[in-house]
């Protein structure tokens, strides 16, 4: 069998196996023990900065890129920068995406600090916004982050070693209630950012038809989904090598990678098993979704980071109500190939045309929402060494 049947990668980080009904497959089985030690807190960090990076780390971003630095050499302060080697240049030309996952990292160390009795005060681009482009990204500082004493505890703190992403298909059979939807939705306490959602049957169909049609922009254009690809991580000796990107360990990945019949070079062929199972993968993400939730606002620089502080906090929010929340954003991806889709986004969600200027509404993030059966695995981090600039 030419290796292309046996297994492939879908776009937004699901893997299949083309030999295995598609029910059966898994992320993982379990990631080795250092990869995900993230997940346990803090060990032996005594300075309050370090202690609220490492929980930091752990906050949701495109990819599992984990696209973060930060330079502790000023006394008091944490200075946030960007990877610029960790982007994803096909499916987030202008790093929009990169900027929601530094927000979400932004929130979550506020957060930590405020549970040590810290105030973080955040000043975002102290040296000016970044540019339209990646290509303009240079080396300023997304933040400026001071540590003073007199933060006070949020209880979504609690949530942040507990959260994770469920990457399956959700129960058809456990609708997600409207008090649940509207708690959710009230995690979000930025005014800048505009939060929306639905749980009520009639309004599902045309949104998992969007998640749908869209997921098959980005898995069919090779460039895109070569650069999920690329970041995929197979067996505990690549993920601890990296311990970024999309992790696999299942036993029968693993069997066929050791044999070299896990093929990485190209998408898969039309019509074959392994395309199969990858497009029927994403369809089942779209069409169990039991609810959507989705955030919006202006589109400057400074509106990316806020709408990935919202991120943050709906996903802890989530995270204590038992209920899943998956970003279904292939349709706001702003490559060429997806551009129908992101206008029919931004009509079925915010009913308006697609912006044209950074100043008008745009949609930031787009989740599905529902109940998974089994629980979501940890991912693995980078240890917090490999974060800090010395």
């Amino acid at each position: 069998m030419h290796r292309r049947n046996f297994i492939r990668l879908i776009g937004g980080g699901i893997v299949v196996a083309a030999t295995m009904p598609v029910s059966g497959c898994s992320l993982s089985s379990d990631f080795p023990d250092q990869a995900v030690e993230a997940w346990k807190g803090p060990q032996n960090e005594t300075d309050p900065r370090r202690r609220a990076l490492a929980y930091a780390i752990t906050a949701p971003n495109p990819h599992n890129l984990q696209p973060w630095l930060v330079d502790l050499r000023e006394d008091g302060v944490i200075t946030v920068f960007t990877d610029r080697t960790r982007v994803l240049p096909q499916t987030d030309p202008f790093g929009r995406q990169i900027l929601i996952g530094h927000g979400a990292f932004i929130e979550l160390l506020v957060l930590a600090a405020a549970a040590q009795g810290n105030a973080a005060e955040v000043a975002l681009w102290p040296q000016g916004e970044f540019g339209a482009d990646l290509k303009d990204w240079d080396q300023r500082p997304i933040a400026r982050i001071t540590l003073k004493p007199g933060g006070l505890n949020d209880p979504l703190f609690a949530q942040v070693l507990k959260r994770h992403t469920p990457k399956s298909n959700y129960s058809v059979s456990r609708p997600v209630s409207g008090d649940a939807l509207h708690a959710l939705m009230a995690s979000v306490t930025d005014k800048a950012v505009r939060v929306g959602g639905t749980v009520n049957q009639p309004d599902l169909p045309p949104l998992r038809e969007l998640c749908w049609q869209s997921a098959q922009v980005e898995l069919l254009t090779p460039r895109t989904v070569m650069e999920s690809i690329h970041l995929t991580r197979v067996g505990p000796t690549e993920i601890l090598k990296h311990r970024d990107g999309i992790s696999i360990n299942s036993p029968m990945v693993r069997a066929l990678d050791a044999i070299g019949q896990f093929d990485r070079s190209a998408p898969p062929t039309e019509g074959s098993q392994a395309y199969k199972a990858m497009m029927g993968r994403f369809e089942g993400h779209s069409q169990t979704a039991m609810g959507f939730v989705w955030l919006s606002g202006k589109n400057r620089r400074i509106d990316q980071i806020n709408a990935g502080r919202a991120y943050l906090r709906l996903q802890l929010k989530a995270t204590e109500l038992g209920l899943g929340v998956h970003p279904m954003s292939q349709a706001l991806q702003e490559f060429p190939e997806m551009a129908p889709y992101y206008a029919r986004a931004h009509q079925l969600l915010i009913n308006r045309p697609a912006p044209t200027s950074p100043e008008e509404e745009t949609v930031q993030m787009f989740c599905r929402l529902g109940y998974s059966d089994k629980p979501a695995p940890a991912t693995p981090r980078r240890p917090l060494t490999s974060f800090v600039r010395v």
